[in-house]
């Protein structure tokens, strides 16, 4: 794709950054007849990360699409749609899988949990985002939206009541009434108005290597998946190997017989603090992390890159604020956490639900008054400090099995009931194409997390957090907090109890068609009136 000029011209928004933030803002924008600029310092199609769906993206995927009309976002909301209709390249997922590892140890097969996707259901994807993002650019330029590719910006003059000026690195300037920076960690909104927290308030602290590769093997066919019990094939899902310290990312886009791409993203992702970087490169890294666990390493036998290792500092990072005159920061120039549950697309397509419908008032009425984005802060910070209480208790979990057990029951809790509240927002939006049912999923009590169930997971998240806190202080030890979570997790009467989520047992969830019936019964039933309403 080759950039137009655009000297002398005036655009109500420019987007900095056409990854799949910035792609599909351009695409909304435009196909409501807002005039963007969309700039970046590269050019597609380009290696990304952030790879896997889960059910919650892929409902804010149909919501973004019906809400501002663009047709060709739907596809993007089910692996069947991408595979038709975007692209081959991509992977399916019908599970998250977690296979827990103690380095010395020989791998119990008891130590597994699996979350199915209902294939009856629906299927989530693994996005090969070179295809994702080009095809997203592709849409918003086609519906009007100006390219300014190959751009690198070094200069920014944002004023409340004028707009914005950017200068590129070639002396070039390009104005528009609002700026949306979606560029990254290299954030320049962020750099240019000292935004970045420091350090972090983020309390989880990972850093990460990671390449695509060729040659995996399924897990499945390894010897160390044979005694293992869980209803869906590892390699049919987003497989994680768990251990004290870390994670391990298996996410193969050749798991199915429609696929053209024989790769599979692999990444490590390890505590800094537990796992100092080393001298040597990232990928004797990965090979020195494999001698230490035999059994992980019979997926890498025949594997080799394709590409050249990636290898991080500390991930996380944040900012105070992110809205400010006439710009927003979005996705990865806001924060980012890890990505270990698949949040990062989810809080994009947040984000620009959020967002886009008040940049196509602003566009119209000519109010691009800094009130009018805040509620895009609240947000955005909320949706970080839910990810960063996960990913925290998360890796706390990992040095004891039990104690991840307990916490993969908070995660299943926060993924479940969210997912069914947004679900349900879209069909009551289908049926009669009122936005104010929309409009409603925006009343938050947890900014993090929708009503009604948003305040009952974010105290749940809370304690959970806190336990975990107590563990890695010393003042409680892995068991006792394990049987605090899951007693916590069971009395909470907001959860169906025919999930079974307390039970420690229920290491693998699947929602059969005879357990969503079970569950439907008690919301109509048993449960509080506030979840009830889930199940109407």
């Amino acid at each position: 794709m080759t950039s137009t000029s655009t000297a002398g011209k005036r655009y109500d928004v420019a987007i900095l950054g056409a990854g799949m933030a910035g792609g599909m803002l351009a695409a909304v924008l435009a196909r409501q007849g807002v005039d963007v600029l969309l700039l970046d310092a590269g050019t597609h199609p380009r290696f990304a990360v952030g790879e896997s769906t889960i059910p919650y993206t892929s409902a804010m995927t149909r919501i973004v699409a019906e809400r501002y009309q663009v047709p060709e976002l739907l596809p993007l909301a089910s692996f069947r749609g991408i595979i038709e209709q975007v692209s081959p390249m991509c992977g399916k997922k019908q599970n998250f899988g977690f296979v827990h590892h103690t380095e010395g140890e020989a791998q119990d097969p008891r130590r597994i949990n699996q979350l199915v996707v209902p294939e009856w259901q629906r299927t989530e994807t693994h996005l090969f985002r070179q295809d994702i993002d080009s095809y997203l650019v592709n849409v918003a330029v086609k519906y009007g939206a100006t390219p300014q590719l190959s751009t690198r910006i070094t200069g920014i003059t944002a004023d409340r009541d004028t707009g914005v000026v950017l200068r590129s690195d070639r002396g070039e300037e390009f104005h528009a009434q609002y700026l949306v920076d979606g560029s990254g960690h290299r954030s320049p909104v962020s750099e240019a108005y000292g935004l970045r927290e420091e350090p972090t308030r983020a309390r989880h602290h990972s850093r990460s290597i990671f390449t695509h590769m060729i040659g995996v093997t399924p897990f499945d066919d390894a010897a160390a998946a044979q005694d293992h019990d869980q209803p869906s094939p590892w390699h049919q899902g987003t497989l994680h190997h768990v251990f004290d310290g870390g994670w391990l990312w298996v996410i193969p886009f050749d798991n199915h017989e429609e696929s053209l791409n024989p790769l599979c993203s692999v990444g490590l992702t390890l505590d800094e603090r537990v796992h100092p970087k080393p001298e040597t490169s990232a990928e004797a890294e990965f090979d020195a992390f494999l001698g230490r666990f035999p059994q992980i390493a019979e997926q890498f036998r025949n594997a080799a890159a394709v590409r050249p290792w990636v290898s991080t500092g500390r991930l996380q990072y944040s900012v105070s604020n992110t809205v400010g005159d006439r710009y927003c920061l979005t996705s990865h120039a806001a924060g980012f956490i890890d990505a270990l549950y698949s949040r990062g697309l989810t809080n994009t397509l947040e984000v620009v639900n959020a967002l886009a419908w008040r940049l196509i008032a602003a566009a119209r009425d000519g109010d691009w008054s800094t009130e009018r984005f805040t509620y895009v802060n609240d947000l955005q910070q909320g949706l970080f400090d839910v990810h960063d209480d996960l990913a925290y208790s998360s890796f706390v979990g990992f040095r004891d099995y039990e104690l991840w057990n307990a916490v993969t029951r908070v995660w299943e809790a926060t993924s479940i009931m969210p997912t069914m509240t947004v679900e349900r927002a879209y069909r009551g939006f289908l049926a009669d194409r009122d936005d104010q049912i929309l409009m409603a999923l925006e009343k938050r009590s947890a900014m993090g997390l929708p009503d009604p169930v948003g305040p009952d997971i974010a105290e749940l998240l809370t304690f959970t957090r806190e336990t975990c806190q107590s563990v890695e202080a010393g003042t409680l030890t892995a068991a006792e907090a394990a049987a605090r979570i899951f007693a916590r997790v069971g009395e909470s009467d907001f959860l169906p109890t025919p999930f079974g989520l307390g039970d420690p047992a229920n290491r693998c969830f699947e929602a059969t068609p005879d357990l969503l019936l079970s569950a439907r019964t008690w919301g109509t039933e048993q449960a509080p009136a506030h979840v009830a309403q889930l199940f109407g």
